[in-house]
């Protein structure tokens, strides 16, 4: 006689105490009650959004396709990105073993403008142009490796500065296109390179990379803990390092908040970005340091991506009403747009989700096509028949890679 299908409620039970987490701790991981889990481990609530059963996956530590084996997996990377295997292989081994192997010479760095180049890149991972970044980091990275060991020793601090930027534009590109390892070795790449210079803001822009790559795969508590632990190292500091360090802390700060809401922990996430209005009252609008972006504005983008994630729509969207997203990156208008599309989801008003979503799309289309957040809201979208007959969604879908 054949077995019984386990249900999805089954399958839940089963991998939360394969983990050890009772009810409450896994609603706690997951921002939801304890009667939440029961109702769905009896098979008395159903889990009909992508998302959310994708957040249950990831606590659990199983793919999607372990609690529910029906459910379409995501298709794979398309083949028409080749840069991105490009910038991994830059990044794998020694970047520079050809210059370490060879008998340095006294070639000076000065008639190369590799700030000229390294800018450049950021303004192309800024406006979510990846396919155009990538060749540039690639061979941005090769040369200034070689420049960093054939120049002359007084000039090295400055080239290293200039490879510690341009191994952050590759972590942050990385992490946009969900490549958490590649963006995690670049920021570590970053942080030891930075290290060179002596430079402790730039240091700690690195830590505030690896930050990143550590939230975007859901490694919360190690995104918590680079964050803090950063920040408490410079906030003392921040009178005698000056303003390009106390950009770094907010943003850090920034980092903290976005961890503790994906974590549940609602007066986390709110003091930190009480702790970032603050440091944004003193940087003051229009700066960019480190590439980082933060200012008042870039804080009040993530007062409402925290209000998404601790699961606030009505919240996140009054607060979205008051942005003015004038002066911010096609990176990060298109990233507001998403998360303004997800409240809308979390309301079911999935319009207004789709409509946020070609906004988007429209502001950085690479960046919307390949990320993981608008995949997964659009497979959401998908799921409502009254939906899936929208040939704008459908060809969205298609273009993201999503199976409708």
């Amino acid at each position: 006689m054949t077995e019984p299908t386990p249900t999805l409620g089954e399958r839940v039970a089963f991998h939360r105490k394969r983990r050890g987490l009772s009810q409450v701790g896994l609603g706690r991981l997951i921002g939801r009650s304890e009667s939440w889990v029961s109702q769905v481990e009896r098979n008395a609530r159903k889990i009909d959004r992508m998302s959310v059963l994708a957040q249950v996956a990831d606590v659990l530590g199983v793919p999607v396709a372990d609690l529910a084996p029906d459910v379409p997996t995501e298709a794979p990377a398309s083949e028409s990105e080749p840069w991105r295997d490009v910038l991994r292989l830059a990044l794998t081994g020694h970047p520079a073993l050809a210059a370490v192997a060879t008998v340095p010479t006294a070639e000076s760095a000065a008639d190369e403008d590799f700030g000229a180049r390294a800018e450049q890149a950021w303004k192309l991972v800024h406006g979510s142009r990846y396919s155009e970044v990538g060749p540039l980091l690639v061979s941005l990275i090769a040369d200034l490796e070689r420049a960093l060991r054939s120049t002359p020793v007084d000039q090295r601090p400055a080239v290293a500065q200039v490879l510690a930027s341009v191994y952050q534009a590759a972590a942050a590109v990385l992490g946009k296109v969900d490549d958490a390892e590649a963006a995690w070795l670049a920021s570590d790449r970053a942080l030891f390179t930075a290290e060179v210079t002596g430079d402790v803001a730039l240091v700690a822009a690195g830590q505030f990379r690896m930050a990143l790559a550590m939230l975007s795969v859901g490694r919360l508590e190690q995104a918590q803990h680079a964050a803090a632990t950063a920040v408490a190292a410079l906030r003392p500091r921040l009178p005698e390092l000056g303003i390009e360090a106390t950009s770094v802390v907010g943003a850090l700060c920034l980092v903290r908040a976005v961890s503790a809401a994906r974590s549940g922990d609602r007066r986390t996430a709110w003091q930190a970005i009480g702790d970032a209005v603050e440091l944004a009252a003193t940087v003051g609008a229009g700066r960019n340091d480190f590439n980082t972006e933060f200012g008042p504005a870039n804080v009040a983008l993530h007062e409402v991506s925290v209000a998404v994630d601790l699961g606030d729509a009505g919240d996140a969207l009054d607060r979205a009403a008051r942005v003015d997203t004038a002066g911010l990156s096609p990176e990060r208008r298109a990233r507001f747009l998403v998360d303004v599309a997800q409240a809308h989801a979390q309301r079911r008003a999935r319009g207004d989700a789709l409509t946020a979503l070609l906004e988007a799309e429209q502001v950085a289309p690479e960046q919307i096509r390949d990320h993981p957040k608008v995949r997964m809201l659009v497979r959401d979208l998908l799921q409502d028949l009254n939906q899936r007959s929208d040939q704008q969604l459908r060809a969205l879908a298609d273009r993201c890679g999503v199976p409708a």
